[in-house]
């Protein structure tokens, strides 16, 4: 069974525990790398969309421009993107957390400003009452209950951003994406499978992550649909 079992690398099965047996270093080395770009460009991408949220927010005159940059950079082809920053940065995991970066901010710019929308004016009115000013008000009352929307956009980056990893193979900073690459050149079957069926798995339990950091920042969400659920059974 053992023979039969190492002799699926020879046989080039898309399944091989084998590779996975004697490869673990070489998979989570990959992992390790893809969910550090991912983690760094989202980080990012969250450090540089919330001041061109609010800037588009508080200025008509910046919302257009804001929106329009950042949705032409969202239909550049990652290639084209990844390509057009080598000059700039040579042929480094720059390249790619650049491209990231600048990806996720035509969602999450959007997302920042549909939570900022709809915060009731009542919530901004009585807060004004109390004499909260524009910063207080900002971080205690809008970006509180702005946060669901804030963090729908966050859980798509996100999954988004692990899968456009792959692509910075293309400089040898793609994570997952080198062993994808590396497999479909040499037609290496196992390769490209397993790492594939990671790379679908980091996406699915970031976004699980998320989703209960969601829950766990927002439990008055929870407690409305509870409120909902049981006026519901009563009508």
């Amino acid at each position: 069974m053992a023979g039969e079992t190492g002799n699926c690398l020879i046989r080039n099965d898309w399944i091989c525990a084998e590779y996975v047996r004697t490869r673990g270093q070489e998979l989570t080395d990959a992992t390790l790398q893809h969910v550090g770009i991912t983690v760094v460009s989202v980080a990012v991408g969250l450090l540089i969309a919330f001041p061109l949220a609010l800037a588009a927010r508080r200025r008509r005159g910046v919302a257009g421009p804001v929106l329009g940059l950042t949705t032409v950079l969202y239909t550049v082809p990652s290639l084209a993107m990844f390509s057009l920053l080598v000059p700039v940065f040579g042929l480094s995991a720059a390249v790619v957390v650049t491209g990231l970066v600048l990806y996720s901010l035509t969602i999450l710019v959007r997302n920042i400003l549909a939570g900022l929308a709809a915060v009731p004016e009542e919530a901004r009115e009585a807060a004004r009452g109390m004499g909260y000013g524009p910063v207080r008000l900002l971080l205690t009352v809008e970006l509180p209950l702005a946060l669901p929307a804030v963090m729908a956009g966050v859980r798509i980056a996100t999954v988004s951003t692990v899968s456009l990893t792959t692509v910075g193979a293309l400089t040898g900073y793609g994570g997952l994406g080198n062993l994808i690459y590396e497999g479909l050149h040499s037609i290496f079957k196992a390769e490209v499978l397993t790492a594939s069926v990671l790379c679908v798995l980091l996406a699915v339990v970031a976004d699980m992550l998320l989703l209960g950091l969601q829950r766990l920042l927002t439990p008055w969400t929870r407690a409305g649909r509870k409120r909902k659920a049981a006026v519901a059974r009563w009508t």
